[in-house]
Order: C-alpha cells, then structure tokens, then sequence
C-alpha cells in the first residue's frame, strides 16, 4: 500500500509567509509613502498650525522643494538603470560656481557687491549655458568611466563628488560669489507667474518633460530595459553603453540647471550648503518607489517622495528641534523604503 509523503506539507508555512509578505508589500508598495507624507503634514499643521500651514511656509515648502526635486529627476534616471549618482550636490555646486564666474566676467563686477550687478539676460542666458555645461560634462565622465572602463558607479560617482567640490573651492578660494545679476533674483529667484513661484513652474516643467520621456519615448523604454536586464536590452539591440553615458550626462545637466536655480534663490553660489543633497535625491527616488535594483520608477514618485524630506526639516525647524535630527529621521525612512523594495522585489522573483 501507498502512502503520502508527509513532507511536501512542510512548505505550507513558508508559502503562507511568502503570501503575507505580498500582501505588505500590495499594500503599502505604492501608497504607503503618500500616506507618510500627509501624516507629516497633519502633525506639524496640529502643532504648529499658525506657522506651518501658513501660506508663507507652504510656498517656502515649495520652492525648497524645486532645486531638490529637479537634481532628483536626473537621479531617478540614473536609478532606473540600477546605477547611483553621489555626485549630484558637488556638481551643483560646481555648475553654480562656473555660472556664476561667466555672469561676474560678462557684467563687468569686480564680484566686491552682494547681488547687485547688472547683467543682461543675455548675459543670464550664457551663465546658465555654461552652468548646465559643466554639470553635462562631469555627467559624461561618470557615464564614461561606468559604461566605458566598467568601474563601479559608487565609486565613480564618490570620486566625482570630491573632485567637482574641490573644483569649486580651488576657482573661489573657498569664498561664494556673492555677487549675480539682478534680473536673476528678481525675476526668477523671487518672481511668479500667475502666484506660482518661477523656480517651482521650472521644477514642475522639467519633470513633466522628464516623466514623458520615460513614459512615451523610446530612450524612456531603453532605460528601463537597462535597469531591468542589461544583457537582455544588448541582446534586443539596445545600446547599452551609449544609454548609461545619456542617463548620467542628464543627471549632469540638471545638476548644473539646479545649480543655476540656487544662485537665483539664494543671490549667490552655497558652496557649503549641498553636502546633503546626494542623499536626499537618493532618498526621495527610492521613497517614490523607484527600486534601486533598477528596472522600475516613476517621476510622479519622486515628485511625492521630494516633498519628505523637506517636510522633515521644515517641520523640525518650526519645532525648534535641531536640524540634525532630520537626517536621522530621513536615515530611519530611507531603510524601510528600501526593505518594502526588497520585499517587492523577492516577490516579483517568486511569481
């Protein structure tokens, strides 16, 4: 007589903990983030109503979010592709500086006034030429070295963001440039159209141009393919090398366009004030649900995961907690963001 093996009844366990473990990540995989963000939102506005839900606060919110959000578009790109950019802060900065330096040299200024000098928008036009060059040209390097010499994008991109620091410091002696045309800080540090902030309609057109590509065009469908399958997308024809050079060269460009968007907010260069910032694009893509394991994203999730992080310190300065805390927090964050990532991920294995 027959009998049944018992064994096979020994993996009912681990199939019902592998259930459980999709239905955490179906649950909160795509809607858990927003859901942070509006509790963050509703606590700060319960604590502070008068001063975090003030219309002040929230265009401040805003337009913080702007620089931050148009570096993070360029590194949801990159991510997609399974790579990483840690250079993005020190590119800004680096792109800010040379902008900056084109528009002193054609206005005539001895660089000695704050925000005075009395550059045409030519003049604006050339600076963000060349700012937006610069951080073209330390995007095509990461590229190259990633794609070309095969050397891992963390470390390239780690040494990039040294070097294009230490770039910035070399050409102004440490010292910011403190002096910009005024056209740039009032028209569009400080200017509006129709009540929106110029440096938010910036931010928010240079994502919808971003999320369109990837959604409707063809090199959008060739960076998720790289992501996804870097053999897979060589063999279906995809030029794989010439793809990741394009991604980082993007997440360049935008660095140097963000950089000019500082300038214009702050009436001068913040060599100091963007150390952060690789962590905090890194940060918000993955909390927008783009895997770091590449093959996925969404640049609707990386506008919503922008708004996190700068919540945090909004909120926490209004608090009067210190700043340093928000990076823990953020730090906190980043760690759940991707461990539902890894779970969505297994599972994606699994079926």
């Amino acid at each position: 007589m027959t009998t049944v093996d018992p064994r096979p009844e020994a993996v009912v366990p681990e199939k019902q903990h592998q259930t459980l473990q999709q239905k955490l990540a179906s649950k909160l995989g795509s809607s858990w983030v927003l859901l942070f963000l509006i509790v963050l939102v509703a606590v700060f506005t319960v604590l502070r109503p008068s001063q975090f839900a003030s219309s002040y606060n929230l265009s401040t919110l805003a337009i913080d979010a702007a620089v931050l959000l148009v570096l993070a578009v360029g590194q949801t790109y990159v991510i997609i592709t399974a790579g990483i950019d840690l250079s993005v802060g020190s590119v800004l900065v680096f792109s800010s500086v040379v902008g900056a330096k084109v528009m002193l040299a054609l206005s005539g200024s001895d660089g000695s006034t704050y925000g005075t000098t009395d550059g045409s928008w030519g003049v604006i036009a050339i600076g963000l030429l060349a700012s937006v060059a610069a951080g073209t040209i330390f995007g095509l390097i990461n590229g190259f070295l990633i794609a070309r010499a095969r050397i891992p994008a963390l470390i390239v991109t780690l040494g990039t963001m040294g070097i294009a620091l230490g770039a910035a410091q070399i050409i102004t002696n440490g010292q910011d440039v403190r002096a910009v045309p005024e056209l740039l800080i009032t028209h569009i540090g400080t200017g509006a159209v129709a009540g929106i902030p110029v440096l938010v309609v910036i931010a928010v057109l240079v994502a919808a141009i971003a999320g369109a590509v990837l959604a409707f065009t063809r090199f959008g469908t060739w960076t998720y393919a790289v992501g996804s399958s870097s053999e897979a997308a060589r063999r279906s024809g995809v030029p794989l090398r010439a793809q990741i050079i394009k991604v980082y060269a993007i997440s360049g460009a935008l660095a140097g366009l963000a950089g000019m968007m500082s300038v214009a907010r702050f009436s001068t260069t913040t060599i100091g004030g963007h150390t952060a910032d690789n962590l905090a694009t890194i940060s918000a893509v993955v909390l927008g649900g783009t895997s770091l394991f590449g093959g996925i994203g969404s640049i609707v999730g990386t506008i919503i995961g922008v708004f996190i992080p700068i919540v945090l310190l909004n909120g926490f300065v209004i608090l009067g907690i210190p700043p340093f805390w928000q990076t823990v927090a953020m730090g906190a964050v980043l760690i759940l963001a991707v461990y539902v990532d890894q779970i969505k991920r297994r599972n994606r294995n699994l079926s």
